[in-house]
Parts: structure tokens; C-alpha cells; sequence
């Protein structure tokens, strides 16, 4: 399966994701694609709308202390819903839907969320820091929301103008 990620200002990521009913071999083969494009693209974090595929699906795999992802590491959540959520976190965050930008996010510290695994089975994880902040993202994309649509007028406006400017940027590059 080719996966490619989809980028801002591409309306796909607007889309809310559909619940999945169906643990098959489709499914799986969509998890096993989107895992190392996540790794290729330096991402802590991807969401299915990520990558054109509007359903509840999200994969996360925090780096260890030496920054190295593992495989054992990887979390698959197939239909999660927040059920605890507690404290309040700042955290300067990134996404590869709108590349190169960074921006602190008001988030929750602790979350726990319920959600299936890629055979259906029902799980429960409560986490705090880095995993908790990634969690919260993915989810937000779930629902159409990006990082960015949760920052105030004034950082969205300067956020729109650095977007602008990067683009021409882009345009001019590409026509010398």
C-alpha cells in the first residue's frame, strides 16, 4: 500500500474520520503502511486522515532516551475515546501535515484513553508527558482539527503569513 502524507491546506484533513467496524487484513495493511512513513517523515505520531484514509486510526511510537524508535514501542489505536483528562501542559508541537512550523499547544498532562487494537480487542491506556501530548494531536486529527486551529488570532495570523512567505519561497526555488 502507497501512503503518501497530506499536507496543509489540503481540505482531506478538515474530514472527520469514521469509526472502524472492520478488523481485516484491509486494516492491517494500512497500519503496516503508515509505520514507516511515520519513521521516514521523523513523525512521533500519525493519523489514517494523515495519509488520506478518513478513518479512526492513529499509531504513536515515542523515542526511548537515545531517540531511537522500536518497533516494540509502537502503539496502534483503532477507535480511541479520551476518558480522563487532567492537568495542564504546554508543549511546542509540530505535525507532518504542516511541515516546518512549530507552536505551543495547550493541552491536558494526563489523559486516559480507551481504544481497540488492530484485532478489535478493547484496551485502556492512562499516560502523561510526551505520549499523553502525542495522543491529544492525533485524536484532534481525527475530528479535523489541526495543531494550529488551537492557536490564538494573533500566533494563527503570523502562522499564515510564515505559510505564505515559505510558499513563495517554494515557487521561487522551483522556477530558478
Amino acid at each position: 500500500m502507497e501512503l503518501k502524507i497530506v499536507e496543509y491546506p489540503d481540505k482531506k484533513l478538515k474530514e472527520k474520520s469514521v469509526e472502524v467496524k472492520c478488523f481485516d487484513a484491509l486494516l492491517h495493511k494500512l497500519l503496516d503502511a503508515m509505520y514507516p512513513l511515520m519513521l521516514e517523515t521523523n513523525g512521533i505520531g500519525l493519523a489514517a486522515i494523515q495519509v488520506a484514509h478518513a478513518k479512526r486510526v492513529l499509531i504513536l511510537n515515542i523515542p526511548n532516551e537515545d531517540g531511537e524508535q522500536s518497533k516494540e514501542n509502537l502503539i496502534e489505536m483503532i477507535n480511541p475515546v479520551l476518558t480522563k483528562k487532567e492537568g495542564d501542559a504546554v508543549y511546542q508541537e509540530g505535525c507532518l501535515s504542516v511541515p516546518g512550523f512549530y507552536e505551543d499547544v495547550n493541552r491536558f498532562d494526563t489523559v486516559c484513553v480507551n481504544y481497540q487494537d488492530r484485532h478489535g480487542n478493547t484496551k485502556i491506556l492512562e499516560t502523561d508527558g510526551l505520549l499523553s501530548i502525542a495522543i491529544q494531536h492525533e485524536m484532534d486529527h481525527l475530528e479535523g482539527i489541526l495543531f494550529i486551529d488551537k492557536l490564538s488570532y494573533a500566533r494563527r495570523k503570523k502562522f499564515e503569513k510564515e505559510y505564505k512567505r515559505m510558499l513563495k519561497e517554494k515557487k521561487e526555488n522551483k522556477n530558478s
